[in-house]
């Protein structure tokens, strides 16, 4: 579908600010947030009970023909999360990567509309995409994030703000050390410009878990990788939330690659579990209330 294919009426800021409030209210007790990257995934995921859904960009870049690194143009994403917000009820938060802008305005625009499109909570990341410069400059960061919650506040929406850090992802520093006192620094900065959480992708191990919540003094955000450690002891060990990124996504992948591999040398293909065509077909239904 085309980007620039009409969306169901988006929620009123109104009803955005109430999905804020009550997605704010879930990181009270740990999180564990799955992520879509289309509509029929993201009502999939509310189907399976989850009270709150992210996107994945890496995700909605693969399903559109896309390499993830800040390349899916800022449109297709926006469109994307319009699809899977109106495809359920419950809070959805968006990977904005970086913001598609480098610019503090350019940032607060994308923030702002993807509050337009009922977006509750927003990921924005301090990489670049650029090899030679993967990280945004600290203070460059910082005024990126405040441009993103000054666009939050002037929209009267209390979105949740979970700034990503890839320090651990692009191996910053000469040691261990280095990069855990590099991802404090900017931890720290991050939540005082207006982030709730600072999310750490790439640290699996409960120890440094523990490390960055007590030296950035604030809620610290994971993701879950296949072969680490489960949501419970992330949680346990100080993670105010444990995401999975693309993992659903990869995981799917992998399944229908076998399937499809059976088809192709057998003929046909039996899969492990299918969902009825009625049951999905309902979900989209006009008496599906969305």
């Amino acid at each position: 579908m085309s980007a620039n294919a009409p969306l169901p009426a988006p929620p009123s800021l109104a009803d955005t600010a109430a999905r804020a409030r009550q997605l704010r209210a879930l990181h009270g007790g740990g999180l564990v947030l799955p992520n879509a990257w289309d509509a029929l995934s993201a009502r999939l995921l509310q189907e399976a009970g989850f009270p709150a859904i992210g996107t994945t960009s890496a995700g909605v870049a693969f399903a559109l023909g896309h390499p993830d690194g800040q390349v899916l143009p800022r449109a297709e994403a926006l469109h994307a999360l319009g699809r899977m917000v109106a495809a359920v009820q419950v809070p959805v938060t968006a990977d904005l990567e970086a913001g598609y802008g480098h610019r503090p305005p350019e940032v607060a625009a994308t923030v702002r509309a993807a509050l337009d499109l009922g977006a509750a909570g927003l990921n924005l990341e301090d990489a670049t995409g650029e090899p030679g410069a993967p990280l945004y400059p600290l203070a460059a960061q910082v005024d990126r994030l405040a441009a993103a919650r000054g666009a939050a506040e002037a929209a009267g929406v209390p979105a949740y703000l979970n700034a990503r850090t890839d320090t651990y992802f692009t191996g910053f520093g000469a040691s261990a050390a280095e990069r855990l006192h590099e991802t404090v620094r900017r931890g720290r900065a991050y939540l005082q410009a207006g982030a709730d959480s600072v999310f750490v992708p790439g640290v699996t191990d409960p120890a440094t878990v523990q490390a960055l919540r007590a030296g950035i003094g604030g809620p610290v955000a994971v993701m879950l990788l296949p072969g680490g450690p489960g949501a419970p002891e992330l949680l346990a060990a100080g993670a105010c939330r444990v995401s999975v990124g693309p993992g659903l996504l990869l995981a799917a992948l992998g399944h229908v690659a076998q399937l499809a591999q059976a088809l192709r040398t057998q003929g046909s293909f039996a899969p492990a579990t299918a969902l009825p065509f009625a049951q999905v077909q309902g979900w989209f239904s006009p008496a599906a209330g969305l």
